[in-house]
């Protein structure tokens, strides 16, 4: 198992303990395993049975299978505490996934930029973020806390975007862990 994100793990102490975490396009759980080992309550949405599968002894984890990218919105009314997103991009879906947010929940977000076409994939430019893009999606509805675009080499070449962002309701500023 793919360890957890160095980003999304540099920033789950913003995600309260016992927390209702949104893990979106989930795979095989690699961020799901890693809030409920911390204590949350994971919700792993994925188009992928076989994948979710994987998830299926895990204390704290449930799973539902659903093509976030079909018409219909599988989780219309639910909001959660934190909304997790590494390697996914649905433009259609951001406004959904922002009011999936509670007032006062954590937005975690790490995928692909212009440029990956360069190093490796996706290259459908559907599937990379323009420049900013993350940052603009969010301007006026969420606190930012940390945000990073460009290329990388840990854990491979990529060129990517990454935010860590707030709701309003959230306290100012938020909490350091000892």
């Amino acid at each position: 198992m793919r360890a957890p994100s160095a980003f999304i793990a540099r920033f789950a102490y913003l995600v309260a303990h016992g927390a209702r975490v949104l893990d979106v396009a989930a795979g095989h759980g690699r961020h799901a395993r890693f809030f409920a080992a911390r204590g949350a309550r994971v919700l792993a949405v994925d188009r992928d049975p076989a994948a979710l599968a994987s998830l299926a002894d895990v204390a704290g984890v449930d799973t539902l299978v659903a093509d976030l990218e079909h018409p219909a919105w599988p989780l219309a009314g639910r909001r959660f505490g934190a909304v997790i997103v590494t390697h996914y991009l649905h433009r259609p879906r951001f406004d959904a996934l922002l009011d999936a947010l509670e007032p006062d929940g954590v937005l975690l977000y790490e995928t692909f930029a212009v440029g990956q076409e360069r190093v490796g994939r996706p290259t459908n430019p559907d599937f990379l973020l323009g420049a900013h893009e993350l940052l603009d999606r969010v301007r006026g509805r969420l606190t930012v806390i940390a945000f990073e675009q460009g290329r990388t080499d840990v854990p491979q070449p990529a060129v990517i975007q990454r935010l860590a962002a707030t709701g309003a309701a959230r306290a100012w500023p938020p909490a350091v862990p000892a």
